[in-house]
């Protein structure tokens, strides 16, 4: 019986390694055929011994810099839908982090002064100067309010999408290495495709604004980008780095308007309260409670590039 069992047990484990194998050829081969089909759309520099992807736009006095939150597979085709609501008025450009979009997955540190260092230096060498509208989703905000404490005349104002403030992380839980490292290993093995709805459910795919040609990239871009190892490693960082954010003080001459979720995708049940108690040390301030999705700019475009050409105009004068 004991035999029969373990002779079966076995044959389950081959079947289901045989099955992983032809998923990994199946996806190793999409992902070649994809990167041709795919090529950036914008300019590849190289920062810090890799290769990072800049996106810039439109033309304008102001320069709107757009910055991801963690995980995002595809920033650009994320920004997108706002983005194009913009342009001509302002210049946008979005920042690929490495292992985003894409940048280059590499071996570098995801301390905040590394990342934010690799931003200012891409955003140089792709033309794109000084000063700069930051515009960063969730995890970004930690990037871009360390950016104003430490270059305050590079940063005209920040703009918050659903953005993060240093303070976010002291209830956030972390997913586990386990989880992360899991979720790569289904990534990379190609798994993820045969789950279409899973893709289909991300928040630019889902609000319906990108075009069948966007819509396809962005799903090859999700499918070779979904948790990497700088992603990973961000995320195992990420206390770290908001502490060093809260250490230095709110950069309180900086003008801020916050757009705001309820939270419900976020985790964290006080979002609303930590972020509007950030707000109130700055002083030029002012936010905007929205609905429950935290890719807010995905689903309400035209909503906040109106609010931002208000906001803009009132600091310009």
């Amino acid at each position: 019986m004991l035999k029969k069992i373990s002779i079966g047990l076995g044959s389950g484990i081959a079947f289901i390694g045989l099955l992983l194998l032809v998923s990994y050829m199946y996806h190793t081969m999409k992902v070649s055929q994809e990167k041709k089909a795919f090529p950036p759309i914008g300019e590849m520099v190289e920062v810090n011994g890799h290769d990072m992807h800049v996106y810039t736009k439109g033309a304008g006095a102001e320069t709107i810099v757009f910055l991801s939150g963690g995980g995002t597979s595809a920033p650009v085709l994320d920004f997108k839908p706002l983005g194009q609501s913009l342009t001509d008025r302002y210049e946008i450009a979005v920042v690929e982090k490495a292992g985003y979009g894409w940048s280059e997955v590499a071996d570098v540190s995801r301390d905040i002064d590394v990342i934010l260092e690799e931003t200012r230096e891409a955003l140089t060498k792709a033309g794109v100067e000084a000063p700069y509208v930051l515009a960063p989703h969730s995890m970004s905000g930690l990037e871009a309010i360390r950016w104003a404490q430490k270059y305050p005349e590079e940063v005209e104002a920040i703009i918050g999408l659903d953005t993060a403030v240093p303070e976010a992380y002291d209830e956030l839980d972390i997913p586990s290495p386990f989880v992360q490292n899991l979720l790569a290993f289904v990534a990379r093995s190609g798994v993820l495709r045969f789950i279409p709805p899973v893709v289909n459910q991300s928040a630019a795919i889902d609000a319906g604004f990108l075009s069948t040609e966007d819509e396809e990239a962005y799903r090859a871009l999700f499918h070779r980008g979904t948790s990497t190892k700088n992603m990973r490693e961000e995320i195992k960082q990420v206390n770290k780095n908001a502490e060093k954010v809260k250490d230095n003080g709110v950069p309180h001459t900086t003008p801020m308007y916050f757009f705001i979720s309820n939270g419900d995708e976020t985790g964290i049940d006080s979002w609303r309260e930590v972020s509007a108690d950030y707000l109130e040390q700055v002083d030029s301030s002012s936010y905007m409670y929205m609905g429950p999705e935290h890719y807010i700019h995905a689903y309400e475009p035209e909503i906040i590039a109106e609010e931002i050409d208000d906001f803009i105009n009132e600091i310009k004068k």
